[in-house]
């Protein structure tokens, strides 16, 4: 049952579309805390580009599995690059997202068996 995302746009999406669904979710599960881990860098070190550029990337995904707080702490990331701010301005948002990010992924491990 899932409590950290929401497939309802997924499934609009593809027309309930059980491979597409299985496509989306599976791309999920296997590049976005692949993504993370870039940003995480861009952050720590200080790389603004890096870590929009991955914001950016996932920022569709997280849309698109009614990730929302996550997608808005997202644009936070991203609006954060765009003016080059410090470190401590943003780790504690991009914790917060790794956290949600984190929690969909296991559920989503459990719910489809992957």
């Amino acid at each position: 049952m899932a409590l950290h995302y929401n497939l309802a746009k997924v499934y609009a999406l593809s027309d309930n579309d059980p491979e597409f669904v299985y496509q989306i979710i599976t791309l999920f599960v296997n590049e976005v805390p692949e993504d993370l881990k870039f940003i995480k860098k861009g952050i720590e070190d200080k790389d603004h580009k890096l870590a929009y550029s991955y914001a950016h990337k996932i920022k569709p995904t997280l849309d698109l599995l009614g990730l929302n707080v996550a997608y808005e702490e997202n644009l936070l990331v991203m609006e954060w690059t765009k003016r080059e701010g410090k470190r401590k301005e943003i780790k504690e948002v991009f914790k917060s997202i790794e956290d949600q990010i984190d929690k969909a992924v296991k559920e989503i491990h459990k719910d489809f068996d992957l």
